[in-house]
């Protein structure tokens, strides 16, 4: 199992239920992917470095996970198509 971390950044415009329902959906994709969640940061409303989707603010969330290597693919593939989700990143993590 390998170390990864998901980078997601959710629109501002949406509630604040909305929004733990997006990350909880991201989180049920790392699951049903084969990966077990071991810690969820929220960063909380920022601005963006520039336009997206004609929106100036988002708010971060890192979701980091233990998965095999053929999971990040599956996870990306059902986080590109989530409403609300503005940018994401999955990396996988380095071994100390």
């Amino acid at each position: 199992m390998n170390k990864y971390e998901l980078a997601l950044i959710i629109s501002a415009r949406i509630e604040d239920d909305a929004r733990t329902a997006a990350v909880d959906k991201a989180k049920d994709y790392i699951t049903r992917a084969g990966g077990t969640v071991t810690e969820v940061e929220e960063w909380g409303k920022k601005k963006l470095a520039y336009a997206i989707q004609k929106m100036n603010e988002g708010f971060y969330y890192f979701i980091q996970f233990d998965a095999a290597s053929d999971a990040p693919a599956k996870i990306e593939q059902d986080v590109r198509i989530m409403d609300n989700v503005l940018r994401f990143l999955c990396v996988r993590k380095d071994e100390k």
